[in-house]
């Protein structure tokens, strides 16, 4: 998953340019008319959300940190309804193709910050979207080299002085009583991340002239002391009063679902197709055991009709050996890194869509973001022009048993380790990410769709097994299945927590059991699925609407299809919803 910063912003990579799409500019009043909104309200929305800003690439608030309170909650309201005004009264027939497309997107983001404000409430129930400033304000400034390090260490400098008011006015907005208890545990073990961050300015800045160190090094220890202080309230006062509900139920849960997608499918239609497809992916994936156990030792039998239990011992018998095969539990970056470099060469070699130049670099999640996902593709901001790409991997916790180590690695080995790197890296984010930067919209990029992103990335492990990726090994192909039943049981299981009221238990048989995940995995995602809401089915939808489309393609172009036409196509337009993706693609009409 890619690293996203609060309000859904998503950051996009920087890469060499790509082949682009003719963009219409303003044919008319209708169309200079409509830029102008749009260009304001980017404007207006990144003064308001200045990390947001460092992180998408607009420096001119490096030195300032969000209000979160009354009064930045307010702006952000007055900005987003005079936006839906304005939306309304813009004649969409009239707007060309590319700016009805950017007119839909701005006008799900502007009724999204509404109803996030106004019904939703985070800042009120929600520790983790404080935190996120918090890090963000600090890590957003050291992670890539946009300017001289004297430069980024003055904003961090005026950063860290203005972070205690942050963490007062968080615990002044926080209501105990209505933060659920999995949040509240999270966010301690976050909050003591920060410390790591402002240790490595402190670092840094013995490069500086002694004026500026002197002052950074001041800022260094109030903040520290701020963190501090935070930290006791946090493990004193939020901890033992967090009596939240951290499900939302169905009504909340379906607004957040609608604005999250931006697509037709309803929750309902979501869980059947799911469904569905776990059904058909455990069917192949016994097919591919079946003759892969033939003649093994010890084998569990593989009738042509199997039983519900025949077909599970077969499949699980076969993943063992899938197992077996794992990194160390310190050489996990050494792992992605080959596997980096094997799928570059893999995508080339078979023309699949043009590759950008730009390298990218392997390393660890901070401690502040971790306990969420394990993995996530961290590109620059669009408008952070060439800049590093970095795909995170979070490291086994130390204090992991070496029976805890063992399940985290039986789900991510070596073959484990492939997918993700396809998934986040190659031909995934990081490659759909640097197409998308390329797209000339400042506003699509900075509301870039979620299903869109993370589907692509589902869509490109299809691609990499189907055009025989690792000389279509059968234990890979298992294990690239097992990972798709991973994008269903996501769907599945965000909703389930969330309106159907599944216990931990239901919800651990449905990853182990029906999903072949390892403990680890499904505990680490039971955990993420009550922080988080309508995130997870993001990759599920997404994945489904992009082989839709790529099946559109097919058959509209016959003989003419190629992949590396399509690919490059679809991934022309940046990132939007993709039916809209689809429509620009085949010359529909924008609907």
């Amino acid at each position: 998953m890619p690293k996203v910063s609060r309000r859904a912003v998503l950051a996009l990579s920087a890469a060499a340019p790509l082949t682009l799409p003719a963009i219409a500019r303003a044919a008319g009043p209708a169309d200079a008319k409509f830029e102008a909104l749009a260009k304001g309200w980017v404007d207006a929305n990144l003064r308001l959300n200045p990390v947001g800003a460092t992180q998408v690439g607009d420096h001119r608030f490096d030195d300032q940190i969000d209000d979160m309170g009354p009064t930045g909650r307010a702006a952000i309201i007055k900005l987003a309804t005079e936006t839906l005004a304005a939306l309304q009264a813009t004649p969409r027939a009239e707007l060309s193709r590319a700016n009805q497309v950017d007119a839909a997107i701005l006008e799900n983001q502007v009724r999204s910050d509404l109803w996030t404000l106004q019904a939703l409430q985070p800042y009120a129930w929600d520790p983790l979207t404080w935190n996120a400033v918090a890090g963000g304000a600090l890590y957003n400034l050291t992670a890539r080299e946009f300017a001289p390090l004297d430069v980024r260490l003055r904003s961090a400098t005026a950063r860290m002085q203005k972070l205690p008011a942050l963490l007062a006015q968080a615990r002044q907005e926080l209501v105990p009583a209505r933060v659920p208890k999995i949040h509240a545990d999270t966010v301690v073990g976050q909050n003591k991340g920060l410390h790591s961050l402002v240790d490595g300015i402190v670092a840094d800045g013995a490069k500086l002239a002694p004026a500026d160190r002197a002052r950074l090094e001041a800022a260094a220890k109030t903040c520290k002391a701020a963190i501090d202080e935070h930290q006791t309230w946090l493990e004193t006062v939020l901890v033992p009063g967090a009596k939240g509900e951290f499900r939302l139920g169905a009504a909340l849960y379906d607004a957040k679902l609608a604005f999250a997608l931006n697509s037709p499918l309803s929750r309902a239609e979501i869980k059947a197709r799911a469904l569905a497809e776990m059904t058909s992916l455990r069917a192949t994936m016994y097919d591919i055991s079946a003759r892969f156990l033939a003649g093994k030792p010890g084998a569990p039998p593989t009738p042509a009709r199997p039983t519900d239990a025949q077909r599970q011992a077969a499949i699980e018998a076969a993943l063992e050996y899938a197992y077996a095969q794992k990194p160390a539990r310190d050489k996990l970056v050494e792992a992605a890194e080959a596997t980096l470099v094997e799928a570059t060469a893999f995508v080339r070699a078979r023309n699949i869509v043009t590759v950008p130049k730009d390298p990218v670099k392997i390393g660890l999640v901070p401690e502040f973001q971790r306990g969420v996902a394990v993995a996530y593709c961290d590109a620059p901001g669009p408008l952070d022009k060439g800049q590093q790409t970095y795909y995170k991997i979070s490291p086994i916790p130390d204090d992991w048993t070496a029976a805890q180590a063992d399940s985290f690695l039986r789900e991510y080995n070596s073959l484990g380790i492939q997918e993700v790197t396809v998934h986040e890296a190659m031909p995934g984010h990081y490659l759909q990410l640097a197409h998308a930067n390329a797209y000339p919209s400042v506003l699509r990029a900075v509301l870039s769709s979620g299903p869109f992103v993370e589907g692509w990335a589902c869509y490109a492990q299809d691609v990499m097994a189907d055009e025989g990726y690792l000389d279509r090994d059968p234990l890979y192909l298992l294990v690239h299945l097992k990972l798709q039943l991973r994008v269903c049981a996501n769907a599945l299981l965000d909703q389930a927590v969330h309106v159907d009221n599944i216990s931990r238990d239901e919800a651990m048989k449905l990853m182990t059991v029906q999903a072949f995940q390892q403990e680890r995995e499904a505990a680490g995602k039971w955990v993420r699925a009550q922080l988080s809401q309508a995130q997870l089915p993001t990759y599920f939808v997404g994945w489904e609407e992009h082989k839709a489309l790529r099946k559109q393609a097919e058959a509209k172009w016959s003989k003419s299809f190629t992949l590396k036409r399509y690919h490059d196509g679809i991934l022309s337009f940046g990132s939007p919803p993709a039916r809209f993706a689809g429509q620009l693609l085949f010359d529909l009409p924008i609907a």
